[in-house]
């Protein structure tokens, strides 16, 4: 690194003045800085205007430090003596050639009226406040980084346009707020209309998610893969978030039939979402990851906000409910059960952590991370999570029930606390009305009965959510 040079400019107001700008210059030159001052380097015999042109105008000089007091500015300004003739070849500088960071105003005194005593040439530049002892060590740092070019604060280096900004598929994003606020208004004014808006907003997310679906041959590196996924799948977290404002909205106000009925139907819509468009006959798999993990969260998030809002019978409805399949994924049955929504991925570890870290879930780790929302935390994710799985496993029309992958950052017995709250009658009945069971023995009953169908490798798994859903404790105080 090349050491600066600066030459000092000022005025000989008095022996004070002088000696502190001498002390000053020591400083500057202790911090590694060359300094030119006439104190220092002009002679007897020299000539002083020529010595002060060809400092000011010396391409080796990299700045200028015009130390300004109040006969400074004066004599600058009405070009008197010394500092007059001086300040005519700086202001020249300044106005014709020189880079704008060469010269530095540094303040030493204010007028009466509070303005910095500075040289009108001068007046529209950025200064230093040297006008005290506590101004100077509050800025001698800031003065040094500006010789050296290294300042507090840097520019940062440009980086990639984010994904929402390249991808086409989030250009709708903004206009969520929007949709939602109508139809919110709508609602609670219980004006006409309300189906309307509501079919405009749930419509909106559907293209939304739908237009992220990939319809033409793409070409991405093995290596790519991983982070593609994921940043498509974050693209669609507002899609996600309204969802769950409307979820909300509808089931904290007395949820209706009608909601019941329109819920379950989107539900299937977002099903959809998951496979390929129908006109996409040759893809590669990994092409809709993103909607495959937007979807499995999306329902967890659903479940978790009726639970909370105590809608529970519609929850029911929800969990047990049976979900036209998409017309690519027929197969041998037209309907499946909730966990057709469930969704487990290896493909974006990568992604997540640059160290080998293989993760228990994945899937599981990224909704982890974007569980940003104030009201449903996390921890409430992973007692949603843990709710479908029960209610699945419970289910004797259900061959195959949800895992609760969440389940894996479960650090005490008292993170799943709708099961443990369960234990009390009052709050056990929440849970009866979303499994569709009368009482905790009943629970028990059937918990029993799938752990026998079960046994072997999974039976052991399933002692321990036996723990940790409460499922010995359920309904055994009143």
């Amino acid at each position: 690194m090349n050491s600066p040079k600066a030459f000092i400019s000022y005025s000989w107001t008095s022996p004070v003045f002088q000696k502190q700008i001498r002390e000053w210059a020591e400083r500057l030159s202790a911090d590694g800085i060359e300094v030119v001052l006439d104190q220092f380097d002009l002679r007897e015999g020299q000539d002083k205007y020529s010595y002060m042109e060809r400092m000011v105008t010396d391409p080796s000089v990299s700045h200028v430090l015009i130390f300004c007091d109040r006969l400074y500015a004066e004599k600058a300004n009405n070009r008197k003596a010394g500092v007059g003739t001086e300040s005519q070849i700086i202001s020249k500088e300044i106005y014709d050639k020189v880079s704008q960071s060469k010269f530095v105003p540094v303040v030493c005194e204010f007028d009466d009226q509070g303005e910095p005593c500075i040289p009108t040439f001068a007046a529209s530049r950025i200064w230093i406040d040297f006008s005290s002892e506590e101004s100077v060590n509050q800025n001698w740092e800031r003065l040094i980084r500006h010789l050296y070019g290294k300042p507090l604060f840097q520019k940062p280096t440009v980086g990639r346009p984010p994904a929402y900004i390249t991808d086409e598929t989030t250009a709708q994003s903004n206009v969520f707020s929007g949709k939602l606020e109508v139809f919110k208004n709508a609602f609670l004014a219980n004006r006409r209309g309300i189906r309307t808006y509501r079919g405009d907003l749930l419509d909106l997310c559907i293209e939304f998610v739908d237009k992220s679906r990939v319809r033409k041959r793409i070409e991405i590196l093995e290596d790519d893969i991983p982070l593609w996924v994921v940043e498509r799948y974050r693209e669609l977290i507002p899609a996600r978030d309204v969802i769950i404002d409307w979820v909300r909205l509808e089931s904290s106000e007395g949820p209706t039939e009608e909601f019941e009925s329109v819920i379950l139907e989107f539900l299937e819509r977002l099903l959809e979402l998951k496979e390929r468009p129908e006109e996409v006959t040759s893809y590669s798999k990994f092409w809709y990851e993103p909607q495959g993990l937007f979807v499995y969260e999306t329902l967890i998030y659903i479940v978790a906000t009726l639970f909370k809002e105590r809608a529970f019978e519609i929850l029911n409805g929800v969990l047990t409910g049976n979900y036209l399949r998409p017309k690519q994924n027929y197969g041998s049955e037209r309907f499946d059960s909730v966990t057709a929504f469930y969704k487990h991925t290896e493909l974006i570890g990568p992604a997540l952590t640059t160290e080998k870290i293989k993760y228990h879930s994945e899937a599981a780790e990224l909704i982890k991370r974007n569980a940003q929302r104030s009201d449903i935390d996390f921890n409430t994710i992973k007692n949603a999570d843990a709710l479908i799985h029960l209610s699945t496993y419970i289910d004797s029309n259900t061959d195959w029930w949800w895992y609760p992958q969440t389940s894996y950052y479960n650090e005490f017995s008292s993170d799943l606390d709708w099961f443990v709250r369960g234990a009390q009658h009052r709050h056990f009945k929440n849970l009866a009305t979303t499994l569709g069971v009368k009482n905790g023995s009943e629970l028990r009953d059937r918990f029993q009965q799938k752990e026998e169908q079960e046994k072997g490798e999974s039976w052991q798994r399933h002692r321990s959510f036996r723990r940790s859903l409460n499922i010995d404790e359920l309904d055994t105080i009143q």
